[in-house]
């Protein structure tokens, strides 16, 4: 194993996945380093969300390895998968509609909560101790995101942009060491596009994390990821900084279906 893939937070070796003897993935092998911002690109239909599901657990590999923090999470189930350190968000939005925003939050809090359910049904002062302190942790997560205002306010009559917002504090909540974003920008505008980069950076900086993101707004992955993995087909065409593939005969061909001398 090279010196970076023993610093990295996760590698892939070999990946793969078939389905009914088709293969949707095969030989993705990627390495993100802690605190690093990688983009995850390709046409659609090019096996991103499925790549995100094997990372997850959602999906098992039909080959290769997936090594999370030095451990390989080879058996591991999805909530194994986010014990060990991966959390993620969806391409389609899954909140609890009918929970407050802050009862979202304390949901991917709850691995941190230490009363038991002796304490928690006799409100004994183990559970007020705990509920204040998931209360006060909610509240500093919402408020990275401008929302702690509305922590009381049901979680389907928020708008949309909030609700993808909302989605990513459950999911750091969980205390991860990387952070899978399918589509966030989906649904902004241009100014909640450019607030969403601000956050994700301020996320990594201030949780010492690593960003994997899926997203069809280049705007957003050229102005936000440090190396751009470009897949179609459900294989690695490029990998590199915004300007290499920005420029990668490959890369273009994959979007606009020929070179840009035709």
């Amino acid at each position: 194993m090279s010196k970076e893939n023993e610093n990295a937070v996760l590698t892939t070796s070999h990946l793969g996945i078939d389905f009914g003897g088709l293969t949707a993935v095969d030989e993705f092998n990627i390495s993100i380093a802690p605190t690093e911002i990688k983009g995850l690109i390709g046409p659609n239909g090019a096996g991103k969300t499925t790549i995100f599901n094997m990372l997850t657990g959602v999906y098992r590999p039909s080959r290769g390895t997936i090594v999370l923090n030095g451990k390989d999470t080879k058996g591991m189930s999805p909530v194994q998968v986010n014990h060990a350190g991966i959390a993620r968000t969806f391409q389609n939005i899954r909140l609890f509609d009918k929970l407050t925003v802050e009862e979202n939050v304390k949901i991917g809090l709850h691995e941190n909560i230490r009363y038991n359910m002796f304490s928690g049904i006799l409100r004994l002062p183990a559970y007020w101790t705990e509920e204040k302190k998931s209360h006060e942790r909610a509240l500093e997560l919402l408020d990275i995101f401008g929302m702690a205002g509305d922590a009381g306010v049901r979680a389907d009559s928020l708008p949309y942009g909030a609700q993808r917002r909302l989605e990513i504090v459950r999911a750091l909540a969980t205390g991860p060491k990387l952070l899978l974003l399918d589509e966030p920008a989906a649904g902004m505008n241009p100014s909640e596009t450019e607030e969403l980069m601000n956050n994700i950076r301020k996320i990594r900086d201030d949780f010492k994390i690593a960003v994997m993101l899926i997203e069809h707004d280049m705007n957003l992955v050229m102005g936000i990821c440090e190396n751009i993995v470009v897949v179609n087909f459900g294989k690695i065409i490029a990998e590199g900084t915004p300007e290499m593939i920005q420029n990668d005969a490959n890369v273009i061909e994959a979007y606009l279906g020929g070179n840009r001398n035709e």
